[in-house]
């Protein structure tokens, strides 16, 4: 008679789920399994992540882009929802080289399976860095998708340079007050446009010139050398005026009917006007996690948290996020 013995014991783990796409009320706090370590992977003990709106997007499965590009077209291939998060390692796999167990580490899994609302997740080394020495795990969790968008639309799409004058929209939410904060650190003059109630804000991460959203920030007869466009509900072409004659315009985020007005028009508006209209698709990578870790560390990078919420209010994070009133980032304390 063959007796199975299990050589590995199955271990549980608290983590937010959700079987089907619709409002923060599909989402439920279950007990399920734990993920195995496997030869290539980082067992990591999720001590923080954060919420933005790349979530709800998946949460609801709109725009119907979202289901064709991440899979699930009539459920959530995903079930555990989650890209930022800061931990510390658990155990590693034999063929991991940069991490040991004790290690304190930060990281964005959108290209590697997302599942951050979880107590435990295993990913591979490539999606992790060290978390920055001086501040705290909540902090940390908020950082790496939009400080990497903000980082990247401006240094790489947008070209920024040091004495340009940059103009960042939407300045007060997660990628905006990343964006203020790196281009101030790479030497430009920097104006944010946001909300009445979030202009002090906005001043205090370091702006040097703050616009109302309730005025017309065109009729202001400034010209930029780069606009970062962190909130998208104006037309491009309202841009235009305000950029210089070879300025550059990058869209990072808004509703999606912007979205895709840049996408399919961007290069003719570019080749007619001669200034450079873009949209950034942000790619994932642990060198541009170390970059941001070096700006933290030497003070000229601090993640703005609005609120923290324990792992079981995921759902009401989430609702708080789609009512677009946050200022900074959402963080999410396992």
């Amino acid at each position: 008679m063959h007796i199975f013995t299990p050589t590995q014991e199955t271990r549980k783990m608290k983590a937010i789920v959700q079987s089907e796409y619709g409002s923060p009320d599909v989402l439920s706090l279950a007990e399920v399994d734990q993920p195995k370590l496997s030869d290539h992977g980082v067992l990591v003990r999720v001590h923080a992540a954060s919420v933005h709106a790349g979530d709800w997007h998946l949460m609801r499965g709109t725009p119907f882009l979202i289901r064709l590009i991440y899979g699930g077209m009539l459920k959530p291939k995903f079930q555990i929802l989650g890209t930022d998060m800061a931990g510390q390692v658990e155990a590693v796999g034999k063929n991991i080289t940069q991490f040991k167990s004790g290690d304190r580490v930060f990281g964005d899994l959108s290209e590697c399976g997302f599942g951050t609302f979880a107590e435990y997740v295993c990913v591979p080394e490539k999606a992790l860095a060290l978390k920055p020495t001086n501040i705290t795990f909540e902090q940390a969790a908020t950082v790496p998708v939009s400080a990497l968008a903000a980082l990247q639309g401006l240094r790489d799409a947008g070209q920024i340079q040091s004495g340009q004058k940059v103009l960042i929209n939407g300045a007060s939410g997660g990628v905006g007050s990343f964006a203020v904060q790196i281009a101030k650190a790479l030497g430009a003059e920097v104006t944010g446009v946001c909300s009445t109630k979030k202009v002090d804000m906005v001043r205090s991460i370091g702006a040097d010139h703050v616009i109302d959203s309730k005025t017309d920030f065109s009729q202001h007869r400034q010209h930029y050398d780069l606009v970062l466009d962190a909130a998208a509900y104006h037309s491009v072409f309202k841009y235009l005026p305000v950029l210089t004659p070879q300025g550059t315009y990058v869209m990072v985020g808004g509703s999606t009917a912007r979205i895709f007005q840049v996408m399919i028009f961007g290069a003719w508006i570019s080749k007619i006007t001669g200034r450079n209209i873009k949209f950034l698709t942000s790619q994932p990578n642990q060198a541009d996690l170390i970059v941001l870790k070096g700006l933290i560390e030497a003070g000229k990078l601090v993640p703005c948290v609005d609120l923290c919420y324990p792992l079981s209010a995921v759902p009401a994070a989430i609702h708080y996020i789609e009512l677009r009133q946050v200022r900074g980032k959402v963080a999410i304390s396992i």
